[in-house]
């Protein structure tokens, strides 16, 4: 038996059936129909079975073998064509005009403490202060001991200090304080640096108390410093922090590391020093506790008192930007208010 392919044909029609498919799907619908499982080409070499003689049988597979080779190479061509159309197509839909501006992406805001803290920063640095930071897991020496704050001192009592072992040895700091004692362990003086960071104190949470809140605190450290000097530098903070307008005044007070000690007050910055209700009719704002360094804290770090002097002084960062902004509560810098964050 004698079988022919009529090669020309299948060609014909398998171009014609080509130039009708627009995407992936009817092409392998078509594919199938030629080089698949029940497709034509195994129909063909299906043939082989019926011709006995061998010399045609060899003739007829060699030219069903060459017939799908052709077919295989129309078909990657036609493949690569469709691709390349749906890339154009894809690009053409994702086509974006460069030279057109943009819509305006709406950004978030920066924290309120993370603001104040960068504010104060930078007035201390223009004053010639550098950053210094610390662990806020500290030890019980750098916290208090170094600090002119012996055991029996109410602050070490286990009422005000997160403590972390029995022994009392390591604690949560109560202040940034500690940075100061480190500093000038490894300092030579003279020197003048702010720390700021986060302090613990076991503090019940309301408007304005926080068992977790940000202090900075700073030391100069020189020869012959009085306190006329800490006024003039804290005087210069207040000024570009809350206005040119405020005026500073030093209450005496009490601090273990410092002696003397001052509460230092801002005129109000709400009635201009004529009396309200947020200065309780003083005139009077209290942001901060200052005072010349003892010389106790002096000997801790081997500096000798006699001849250097210095001052001290710490705030709390939400405290004063709850007086910058009109803030009354402290806990709304915690919450995840956006009307809060917005109107700022």
């Amino acid at each position: 038996m004698a079988l022919t392919i009529d090669r020309d044909e299948i060609l014909d029609t398998l171009k014609r059936e080509l130039k009708e498919i627009t995407d992936m799907q009817e092409f392998q619908n078509l594919k199938s129909k030629y080089l698949g499982k029940k497709g034509l080409i195994k129909s063909l070499m299906n043939n082989l079975k019926d011709i006995d003689d061998v010399a045609l049988k060899k003739q007829y597979g060699k030219s069903v073998n060459e017939l799908k080779e052709e077919l295989e190479t129309i078909f990657d061509k036609k493949l690569n064509e469709l691709k390349e159309k749906g890339r154009e197509a894809k690009e053409k839909k994702n086509w974006v005009d460069i030279t057109i501006p943009g819509a305006r992406r709406k950004i978030g805001k920066e924290n309120l403490i993370t603001k104040t803290r960068k504010e104060i920063e930078e007035i201390f640095i223009g004053m010639g202060f550098s950053i210094a930071e610390g662990p806020e897991i500290e030890n019980s020496w750098y916290n208090f001991d170094a600090l002119n704050t012996p055991e029996w001192h109410p602050a070490r009592e286990m009422q005000d200090t997160f403590y972390l072992s029995l022994d009392k040895e390591k604690l949560l700091r109560t202040h940034t304080s500690p940075v100061q004692v480190r500093t000038m362990l490894k300092s030579k003086p003279p020197l003048a640096i702010i720390s700021p960071g986060r302090v613990y104190r076991k503090d019940e949470l309301d408007a304005t108390h926080s068992p977790v809140f940000h202090q900075v605190e700073g030391l100069y450290v020189d020869k012959n410093v009085s306190v006329s000097h800490l006024k003039m530098y804290l005087e210069v903070f207040a000024q570009k922090f809350f206005g040119n307008k405020v005026s500073v005044l030093l209450r005496p007070s009490y601090f273990p590391f410092t002696e003397p000690s001052f509460e230092v007050d801002i005129s109000c910055i709400f009635c201009g020093g004529k009396g309200c209700n947020v200065c309780k009719n003083s005139g009077w704002i209290e942001i901060l506790g200052a005072g010349l360094v003892h010389p106790n804290v002096f000997r801790s770090v081997n500096y000798d008192p006699k001849v250097w002097q210095g001052f001290a002084f710490g705030m709390g960062i939400e405290r004063v930007a709850m007086l910058k902004y009109n803030i009354p509560d402290m806990r709304e810098f915690y919450k995840n208010d956006l009307r809060f964050i917005e109107n700022l």
